[in-house]
């Protein structure tokens, strides 16, 4: 079946930053491209407009992410009255808490449900599991890369037979450093004040333990120690209300002397000018990514990436080919891995960002990955039109 005119409805907490949620606008814009109305369900956030200027329609839902049993039934409800009035033909789910609500909306409606399994999401108890296993249940299971399906077969192994596997894609256009003017990257080297000549360090990912932050802070103190001058570490990324978590880093720059070295700027609102400004990018995760959004948006700009030897990163990151690959936790590892990119020099890095860049454009671009979801769709839906419901 065709999709034009059918309507498919997104569940998300939220539209404020994060792999997840530039999915979802991405394939809003694909569903538009089809003559398909895409709505997205969520409380909404600073991406909002890009959600509009893909052609995609937010229908509120306050609290959202709300793991409350009350506000997953009563969201449901407005899930399930969202479907009969717009008759949504599909219902996509992309996080836990809503998830449920739009399980139990799609099973109410008659409406095929899909999840994606977005995250590496931790089960240590049987009640943990069971809430995590919603992202399990959809009539297609979609893992966002070989780790996140290996993950669901171990952790959910009665949806074996319904994982597909799409990795997250890159708009390669919109990170071609071709297409990233000079005046942009000037903008943030002064906002940054990054000095001319100095090697650019980025770590670009929001502000929360398991990004690594306290490793390269170390990694950081070890190439200080050792003297080694003539580069700049920046942390770009939202703090999401984790101020205690920010003052602790902050600490910690202090405490080591790096207040010239190591800077923390917040939320980067153009993260190809970001990429590209930078030399080396650093992703030194201590648990399991599950995709590696980081690395493959600086391969596509033509970075190299220094991350960590776990989950969906070493999908990405080809170990001496496109980046290095260190044990996750193991700052004097990652100290070594910077101290031989900074050595390498700026054509030994171009080297292995080119070969990143290839790598990026054969595997994981926004396009494919649109394709790949929508003729997801297009098979759960069949030939059916959506029924009437009162």
């Amino acid at each position: 079946m065709a999709l034009d005119g059918a309507t498919i409805l997104q569940v998300i907490p939220d539209l404020d930053a994060g792999g997840a949620e530039r999915t979802t606008i991405e394939v809003a814009a694909a569903l538009t491209a089809a003559g398909a109305h895409a709505l997205v369900a969520s409380r909404g956030g600073r991406m909002e407009d890009d959600l509009a200027a893909a052609g995609g329609e937010l229908v509120r839902l306050e609290r959202a992410g709300s793991k409350s049993p009350l506000t997953i039934w009563m969201n449901a409800n407005k899930l399930a009255a969202v479907i009969r009035q717009r008759r949504v033909a599909l219902i996509h789910a992309r996080s836990r808490a809503p998830a449920w609500s739009a399980l139990w909306a799609a099973r109410r409606t008659g409406r095929p449900f899909v999840t994606t399994y977005h995250g590496a999401y931790s089960a240590r108890t049987a009640p943990k599991r069971l809430y995590n296993s919603v992202m399990a249940r959809g009539a297609a299971v979609i893992a966002n890369s070989a780790f996140t399906a290996d993950l669901i077969r171990r952790e959910h192994p009665f949806a074996a037979d319904r994982i597909v596997t799409i990795p997250r894609g890159v708009d390669v256009a919109a990170f071609d450093p071709a297409r990233v003017d000079e005046a942009r990257t000037a903008a943030l080297r002064k906002d940054w004040r990054i000095p001319d000549g100095e090697t650019l360090i980025l770590l670009p990912a929001r502000l929360t333990a398991w990004k690594g932050h306290r490793v390269a802070i170390d990694a950081a103190a070890a190439l200080a120690r050792e003297g080694r001058t003539g580069w700049r570490m920046v942390f770009a990324g939202d703090p999401q209300g984790r101020d205690g978590y920010v003052a602790d880093l902050q600490s910690r720059i202090m405490a080591q002397g790096l207040d010239e070295r190591v800077r923390i700027v917040g939320h980067c609102s153009d993260m190809p000018a970001a990429l590209k400004l930078s030399d080396i990018v650093l992703a030194p995760s201590t648990e399991a990514e599950a995709f590696g959004r980081v690395a493959a948006e600086a391969g596509a700009i033509g970075r190299p990436v220094a991350a960590s030897n776990l989950g969906g990163q070493r999908e990405v990151v080809v170990d001496g080919e496109t980046g290095v690959l260190t044990p996750p936790g193991d700052a004097e590892a990652v100290a070594k891995s910077l101290r031989a990119l900074i050595e390498m020099g700026p054509g030994g890095r171009a080297a292995l960002g080119d070969a990143a860049q290839r790598r990026v454009r054969a595997l994981y671009t926004t396009r494919a990955l649109q394709t790949a979801t929508l003729d997801v769709y297009r098979r759960l839906i069949g030939d059916r039109a959506p029924e009437r419901t009162s």
